[in-house]
């Protein structure tokens, strides 16, 4: 009987981190992508015109949301969420579209009211 009692045990403490493990993970959880990433980046708004062949994108995140943080004049784009699978994500929201990041690199063609985003970045 006490190896009976033993071995549910063990099952159930197997179980119960099993369970724990298999939750799917939101894209705002994860902050595989966090940081700063190198290459060229453009940005346009009708009346200026800015290009870096050798700038950097920091990403930051606040909250469940990212920031991609230009420099070099670029205004930043604040306020991004996510979608995706496995180790890509692309950028979801108005105005929004058009980020898809992953461990090694960060592409970007947003074009809203406030002008036209492109970066083809690496780490």
């Amino acid at each position: 009987m006490k190896k009976t009692v033993k071995i549910f045990g063990m099952l159930l403490i197997a179980l119960t981190v099993m369970a724990s493990c298999k939750k799917d993970t939101d894209p705002a959880d994860r902050d595989f992508f966090v940081g700063t990433y190198s290459g060229t980046i453009t940005y346009n708004d009708g009346s200026k015109d800015i290009s870096d062949d050798d700038g950097k994108v920091r990403v930051v995140k606040t909250g469940e949301t990212y920031n991609f943080i230009f420099g070099t004049g670029i205004p930043d784009i604040t306020g991004v969420k996510f979608q995706g699978s496995g180790d890509t994500y692309t950028s979801i929201g108005d105005g929004l579209t058009g980020i898809s990041v992953n461990a090694s690199s960060l592409k970007i063609l947003v074009t809203n009211s406030k002008g036209t985003w492109t970066a083809n970045c690496t780490r």
